[in-house]
């Protein structure tokens, strides 16, 4: 499926103080769009919106560096190299920053004190942002990697003619762990960043959501009335099935457990319960 054609911008566009803006990553099916649109409902708050794009994910607006479709996108761009970007790259500069404000500004009410920019990529380039952008704010949405995957392998499968799209459940799980590899090396490097647990998020919305108001300095609670908690259950169903060998996905089930149960554990995640979370003293991306 090719993206839609943005609508056309207007060339150029106002300078925007970087502090403002609020960068909002993680894997595809993590829960960005729904946390993305959620906090866009405070009044201080700013999403890009009517841009002709995927969930109006800025990735898809400028040309300043490819989105995560040009390294095979969801379940699939973490693993090429060229796809993490940071302050050591050839594409941090004054004018790229200024193509990316050119490409973005026309899509958000900049009377809005908060400008948010949501692509899953994001988590992978957040160094070469805050080159770009000193002072930007960066939320990273972290989901259960089972599920990411259960719910990834539908488009992957199931919704693209590309046979280079296809991934087996185990694949995805280690494009999972490719990812948060990358993420955990780069928080140390990031001067405002907070991480949000998609499994807090839908358990408690509101002391989620107070955190990131915090985090962001609003005023005035984030709307939470349409978090949805039962996202999740197709796939705990499905996960659920797959516990005997002889049925479909249980091979699978086996060898993610074998090959990958204990880093899956390092950040805070079983293979019993895919909406638990439980975080240790050593659990990664705290």
């Amino acid at each position: 499926m090719s993206d839609p054609a943005p609508s056309t911008p207007p060339t150029g566009g106002p300078s925007v103080d970087p502090t403002r803006l609020v960068f909002v990553g993680g894997l595809h099916r993590s829960g960005t769009t729904p946390f993305a649109r959620i906090l866009g409902q405070h009044p201080d708050v700013s999403g890009l919106e009517q841009t002709g794009v995927i969930e109006d994910e800025g990735q898809h607006l400028q040309s300043v560096y490819p989105p995560g479709t040009t390294y095979g996108g969801s379940g699939h761009f973490a693993r090429d190299p060229r796809a993490h970007l940071t302050e050591a790259s050839d594409l941090a500069t004054p004018a790229n920053a200024e193509r990316l404000l050119a490409a973005w500004t026309p899509y958000w009410d900049l009377g809005r004190d908060r400008l948010v920019e949501k692509s899953p990529p994001n988590m992978t380039k957040s160094r070469l942002l805050q080159a770009l952008f000193p002072g930007a704010r960066f939320v990273m949405v972290v989901r259960h990697p089972v599920t990411v995957a259960l719910s990834t392998r539908k488009w992957t499968h199931f919704v693209s003619r590309d046979p280079r799209k296809f991934a087996s459940l185990a694949d995805l799980v280690g494009h999972w762990l490719v990812a948060h590899r990358i993420l955990r090396e780069d928080l140390p490097h990031l001067e405002h960043v907070h991480v949000v647990r998609y499994e807090q998020l839908v358990g408690d919305p509101q002391g989620t959501f107070e955190a990131v108001r915090d985090f962001l300095g609003l005023t005035g609670p984030i709307p939470t009335d349409t978090v949805r908690g039962a996202a999740s259950d197709v796939y705990e169903r499905a996960w659920e099935s797959y516990r005997r060998p002889v049925r479909p996905g249980g091979v699978q089930r086996a060898l993610i457990a074998r090959r990958f149960g204990a880093e899956i554990a390092e950040y805070g995640y079983g293979l019993d319960d895919l909406m638990a979370y439980e975080p240790g003293p050593g659990t990664h991306l705290t």
